[in-house]
């Protein structure tokens, strides 16, 4: 793929994110860089880029595509839906878990996907 200045300036975007930004706040965030950047500008690169494998769509039920670079290690997501945001996470015990099930059924895992969906537990609530 041709990497043009304005697919850098997004492919920058996308990886000083601490967040799963959607394509409206991608485009805010490189159009503060490069004025010169369209909405459509940034539809289509991250199209082109999710189609590279160069990054992950997520929809996390809030009606809007929201994306990250593709990981170096798997993490799952917490989403919190009072806030929306993304807390990412590792945990050893639920990726021996899932093994655990899926060799119990006879098959071995090749990819999956855990997102937890919650909301703060309130403090004066004892459950």
């Amino acid at each position: 793929m041709r990497m043009t200045d304005q697919r850098r300036v997004i492919a920058r975007v996308l990886q000083d994110a601490s967040d799963h930004p959607d394509v409206d706040e991608l485009y805010r965030r490189a159009s503060t860089v490069d004025s010169n950047i369209s909405i459509s500008t940034v539809y289509r690169t991250v199209k082109l880029f999710e189609d590279a494998g160069i990054i992950e769509k997520h929809e996390f039920r809030d009606g809007r595509a929201r994306y990250e670079p593709i990981p170096d290690e798997h993490h799952d997501h917490l989403i919190d839906v009072t806030s929306g945001d993304v807390i990412e996470f590792r945990n050893a015990r639920i990726e021996a878990l899932q093994e655990e099930i899926a060799r119990e059924l006879g098959y071995r895992i090749v990819d999956h996907r855990l997102e937890l969906y919650a909301v703060p537990i309130d403090p004066k609530d004892k459950t």
